[in-house]
């Protein structure tokens, strides 16, 4: 994965957190381990901290919450713009899928991500030169997290 940009979208933090989803822990813990070329946006920062201080089966506490978000903010986070905005309704429109995975997409091609790691999009869909991938695709339960 060395020289990819890679561009997570808020399920593969939140599981760094969750320890009711070992498997997916330990998947997410390596993902990170390799920070080289890790793209997150300010949609998915916010994201985070709602899904793991108020979603998950035990939750973190707003000040752990905000610790971690601290943490994370030290990866280059693409600011959500009136573009991005516009641009994602457009992507929600034309390929199916809600705003928020939209926005997602277009964040990540915006900063040129060469793969988008997520667990809410179709596994290998390629979107220009940038492909979707679905590390847990194998792991416990397909069910999307809720963001």
């Amino acid at each position: 994965m060395s020289g990819e940009i890679r561009f997570l979208d808020t399920n593969v933090l939140v599981y760094v957190f969750d320890d009711d989803e070992p498997e997916k822990q330990a998947i997410a813990e390596r993902i990170l381990r390799d920070d080289s070329g890790i793209r997150l946006s300010t949609q998915v920062l916010a994201e985070f901290y709602v899904t793991v201080t108020r979603k998950l089966g035990r939750p973190m506490s707003p000040q752990d919450g905000l610790t971690a978000v601290r943490h994370l903010k030290t990866y280059p986070v693409a600011m959500i713009t009136q573009d991005l905005v516009t641009r994602g309704i457009s992507r929600s429109i034309d390929s199916r899928i809600s705003f928020w995975d939209g926005l997602i997409v277009e964040t990540a091609l915006a900063e040129k991500a060469h793969l988008l790691i997520t667990e809410d999009l179709q596994d290998g869909w390629t979107i220009g030169s940038m492909r979707v991938w679905n590390p847990f695709k194998s792991a416990g339960n397909d069910n999307p997290r809720p963001c």
